[in-house]
């Protein structure tokens, strides 16, 4: 079992920046695949970014693109997203997930392990 809890959420104007952080529990963090996904209210759970075990292949959502960095750090069994030049269409809950194959994918069902979400807001 691989438990993930995200921090860093909150309340920023646009413009703004956030950081994301997800802790991941177990030996085995440095071999998964890691994404974060978000959902708006009323709205499917949509692909934000991923990164493969070893940072070697990244992928984006074309809507933040250029915007947001994933990052992890598998010493510390941690990933991130930094998010820059957020705008009100970046408010959602965001979730961290988990993929027990090293290859980056960004479908949603191919992840196994989901954190429990943090809220970002960003007002205008």
């Amino acid at each position: 079992q691989v438990q993930l809890v995200e921090s860093g959420g909150g309340l920023v104007q646009a413009g703004g920046s956030l950081r994301l952080s997800c802790a991941a529990s177990g030996r085995t963090f440095s071999s998964y695949a890691m994404g974060w996904f978000r959902q708006a209210p009323g709205k499917e759970r949509e692909f934000v970014a991923a990164i493969s075990w070893n940072g070697g292949s990244i992928y984006y959502a074309d809507s933040v693109k250029g915007r947001f960095t994933i990052s992890r750090d598998n010493a510390k069994n941690t990933v991130y997203l930094q998010m820059n030049s957020l705008k009100p269409e970046d408010t959602a809950v965001y979730y961290c997930a988990a993929k027990t194959h090293p290859v980056v994918a960004i479908p949603v069902w191919e992840y196994d392990y989901w954190g429990q979400g943090t809220q970002v807001t960003v007002s205008s």
